[in-house]
């Protein structure tokens, strides 16, 4: 588990760390202030969802927001699909045991992402 970027070990090293520096007088105080400063972002950020969804109306109630979340998409998987698959292997039962075939217009002998030194290289008079 990561939190920012830091590991659960040095995670717990820096808290044991804070509570060196801060010392067993003031860490009750710290720790009270700590559970103020979440409990009013909590109360924020459920506030900002209420208010949002009051000003959208009912007929945005039943929309599953999970389904936008960009972090669920690989873009990867979403070029591949696009270039490799063709409309016939949507209604094929058995689609995920077909390794997907290239596109027709994909000729090996014009695959410019291979380095070729004998080739010219591609100039688009458009793009500059």
């Amino acid at each position: 588990m990561e939190i920012f970027g830091i590991g659960t070990s040095d995670l717990l090293i820096l808290i044991v760390l804070a509570m060196v520096l801060v010392g067993p007088d003031h860490l009750p105080e710290y720790v009270g202030k700590l559970r103020t400063f979440i409990r009013q972002a909590r109360e924020m950020a459920d506030g900002a969802k209420s208010q949002l969804k009051d000003q959208m109306g009912p007929e945005f109630q039943d929309i599953d927001w999970r389904a936008y979340d960009p972090r669920q998409y690989d873009p990867r998987k979403i070029v591949r699909d696009a270039l490799f698959d063709t409309p016939g292997d949507a209604a094929a039962p058995d689609a995920a045991a077909v390794p997907p075939t290239p596109a027709p217009y994909l000729n090996p002998a014009n695959d410019y992402r291979r380095f070729d030194p004998d080739r010219a290289t591609p100039f688009d008079h458009d793009a500059t």
